[in-house]
């Protein structure tokens, strides 16, 4: 039960004339970071108020994961874990309401 972005392969996605210079490749890595960083401090904030924190840190998640390799993994095993909560969350449902329509019978 992989998702599809698992086959992707890793690394930068900034655009080709950037990756040819080195020194503007790693000032936009830079930039990527803080701007990530900004994201995810905001969704921490947001944590215990009302609001999309956790939405908003993984929105962060995915800006730096389209820079990082380490932020790929981590997003893709973060969708991984969420695919198979709401599966599971799916099969208790099902269950649920089987063990309900079992009594109603009786």
């Amino acid at each position: 039960m992989y998702a599809e972005s698992d086959r992707k392969p890793l690394g930068s996605r900034a655009p080709r004339f950037i990756k040819a210079s080195r020194p503007l490749h790693r000032t936009w890595q830079v930039v990527i970071f803080l701007v990530g960083l900004a994201v995810v401090a905001g969704g921490v904030v947001l944590l215990p108020l009302p609001g999309p924190g956790w939405l908003i840190i993984f929105a962060g998640i995915g800006l730096w994961a389209t820079e990082f390799s380490w932020a790929q993994r981590v997003l893709r095993w973060t969708k991984r874990q969420v695919l198979e909560w709401t599966h599971r969350l799916k099969v208790r449902r099902q269950e649920r309401r089987r063990r309900r329509e079992l009594t109603r019978v009786r």
